[in-house]
């Protein structure tokens, strides 16, 4: 009988020219090249500007990348200087601001992602489109979706992540993340199965992709402004919130916080995707093409 999974798949794909080729690297890049199809044709379907694909993949690609890095150093990480639980002092990027630059060492945030997102879609529409800010996003979301699944499969090869100890038998062990093995009192599993939420995170993302693309694409249902992009945030942030509550925090300060971070960025997601599919819904459909 299965008891659980060993997870041992290295996060290196190959090394080329001294440079590490990796699994989370290459999923960003999937994602964002299959992204731009998935956003090509429904432009193609608006009607729109020859140019406006090609433009929105160089917005969201540098405000997805700034807005991760910055969400996780301003949320996560450590701006003035401190001392760790060993009494030693540790720099933040007070002292080091070029740190901040240094993506290719890891961390990036899915709510800093998401609200570097809405920052380049603004400018987006402001310089590009003129069609309204509601009216990208009802059709943003469903590229978007594929992305997220994507990034979170790069997380599950980077053995990154992950939730709580459960002796359910499709548990993970991690066992080339060092954080996994230290003791559950120090933050760690303590070499127990956990639950592999990069799965399940993927699987809601795919439900996501599905729901918004079964909603554009046969019930045409961009004609209510905001209804598309409202379902996706429930579905994206709802679950996320729930998720949190069996996955490992990812800094030792949220321990002693009632919700951690990830939920409390969750929050304003969830009543905003409310908000959107009720007014969507209160008012009169309108022909959006």
């Amino acid at each position: 009988m299965l008891q659980s999974i060993v997870w041992d798949v290295n996060p290196v794909i190959v090394e080329l020219f001294g440079r590490e080729v990796r699994w989370y690297g290459l999923m960003w890049g999937v994602g964002f090249l299959i992204g731009f199809e998935l956003i090509s044709r429904i432009f193609k379907n608006e009607n729109g500007g020859a140019d406006w694909a090609d433009k929105i993949f160089i917005y969201m690609f540098v405000g997805t990348i700034i807005g991760a890095r910055l969400g996780h150093c301003l949320f996560y990480e450590h701006w003035f200087d401190w001392v760790d639980s060993n009494g030693v002092l540790q720099e933040g990027y007070i002292s080091h601001p070029l740190n901040l630059l240094k993506v290719w060492e890891g961390g990036l945030s899915s709510h800093g992602g998401a609200f570097g997102i809405l920052v380049s879609m603004y400018l987006y529409n402001r310089n590009v489109t003129k069609k309204g800010f509601i009216w990208i996003f009802d059709r943003l979301v469903i590229p978007v979706a594929f992305v997220g699944a994507c990034i979170r499969f790069g997380n599950l090869m980077n053995s990154e992540i992950y939730g709580e100890p459960t002796n359910l038998a499709w548990g993970f062990e991690f066992v080339r993340d060092y954080t996994w093995h230290k003791p559950i009192a120090e933050g760690g599993s303590g070499g127990l199965p956990v639950h592999p939420t990069q799965i399940y995170e993927i699987l809601y993302c795919l439900v996501a992709l599905g729901v918004t693309s079964f909603m554009y694409w046969k019930k045409r249902a961009y004609e209510r402004k905001g209804l598309i992009f409202g379902t996706f945030l429930l579905i994206i942030f709802g679950t996320r919130f729930l998720l949190e509550f069996i996955k490992n925090n990812q800094e030792s300060f949220e321990q002693n916080l009632l919700l951690n971070m990830g939920q409390i960025l969750s929050i304003p997601f969830i009543i905003w995707g409310c908000w959107l599919i009720i007014n969507a819904l209160k008012n009169n459909p309108s022909n959006s093409k």
